[in-house]
């Protein structure tokens, strides 16, 4: 009988296993993966695949600090959040020879500063993040972050700015001509104050709805970025994306393997999907960014590559990716965005 039972129970251990085996769980951005390729991966696989959304980089990882760790499998951090994670030991490592398609990596993107080597990550999507401006309702350059952080009167209260911490503060400190990752203390209070000030000319923070209330008219300029900002223009053609003087935020989208993934089979699976050519190439499609994978070209809408929001003109300021303080720094920084947001 004892033994009966012993071997009942291992083969439920085993079913278990197999039915965790055949499940991924996904921590993703919103409005940033198409359906179409999930189902795709579920009828190449077999793997049923759930999927949580988050609006910020930040949202991301506090969410994951609470309690989210050991539910999710992958998630889909920017380059410096990638940085920031493994630094707080919440990756796990990708073992040489994991992925069958590691190759495919785009050089440029196969040794990025934020993870060498790519051991915890694979490349997702890369864009910019600036602001856009209704064009119907203002006719002045747009092309300076004075219309984010000292707007003319007409588009004040007419202003909504992404719930971001890290691009609020690295296109705010473009706008002031200081490092991102200032010690000084007199640049730190300028920042705050020139945030704080700027804050009484804005509608509303929101990430989730950016598109939507550029589209409607809710609002005349919302900080946005360049993949959410070609599909407002579709949908609004006045809509015009900005390329400030001052410069703009660049990032890196990437796929990330988590610590105590219940699934990580399943997890370096979907990872190995995504390098594909072809499945990452719809990925682009239907957001609008760029992807960090060779051999996509043929697979791409050509459209893509005349994108005025993937352009930027000889007169943009160069773009910067955001910086990942020290932990000193980052508290005094943590400070400011709670003022800018009470």
């Amino acid at each position: 009988m004892k033994l009966l039972t012993t071997s009942a129970m291992a083969l439920a251990l085993l079913a278990n296993s197999a039915t965790a085996e055949g499940e991924l769980v996904i921590y993703h951005w919103f409005e940033y993966m198409p359906a179409e390729l999930l189902e795709k991966f579920t009828d190449e696989t077999g793997i049923t695949v759930t999927m949580d959304t988050y609006d910020s980089n930040e949202a991301m990882l506090a969410s994951l600090k609470a309690g989210g760790m050991g539910t999710y499998d992958v998630a889909v951090p920017g380059d410096y959040m990638v940085a920031i994670m493994a630094q707080e030991g919440l990756l796990d490592t990708i073992a040489d020879g994991e992925l069958a398609n590691k190759g495919n990596i785009a050089p440029e993107w196969a040794d990025p500063s934020f993870d060498p080597g790519r051991t915890h990550s694979i490349p997702y999507q890369w864009g910019s993040t600036s602001f856009s401006v209704n064009t119907e309702d203002y006719a002045g350059d747009i092309n300076t972050t004075d219309i984010l952080f000292n707007p003319p009167a007409e588009l004040s209260g007419k202003i909504n700015v992404l719930d971001s911490q890290g691009e609020v503060m690295a296109l705010a400190s473009l706008h002031m001509g200081i490092p991102q990752c200032s010690t000084d203390r007199d640049q730190l209070q300028a920042l705050n104050d020139m945030l704080q000030e700027a804050k009484t000319h804005w509608a509303s923070f929101n990430s989730d709805t950016a598109r939507e209330v550029l589209v409607s008219g809710d609002v005349s300029v919302g900080m946005i970025y360049d993949g959410f900002s070609a599909k407002a223009r579709e949908e609004r053609e006045s809509i015009t994306y900005a390329f400030p003087t001052q410069g703009y935020v660049v990032w890196m989208d990437n796929v990330v393997l988590l610590n105590d993934a219940p699934n990580r089979d399943s997890a370096i699976a979907f990872m190995d999907f995504l390098l594909e050519p072809e499945n990452i190439a719809a990925v682009s499609n239907y957001a609008r960014y760029g992807l960090g994978v060779t051999g996509a070209e043929e697979f791409l809408d050509p459209a893509l590559a005349t994108l005025p929001e993937s352009n930027p003109p000889a007169t943009a300021g160069a773009g910067a990716f955001i910086a990942v303080c020290d932990e000193e720094t980052q508290a005094v920084y943590d400070q400011i965005w709670t003022n800018l947001k009470n």
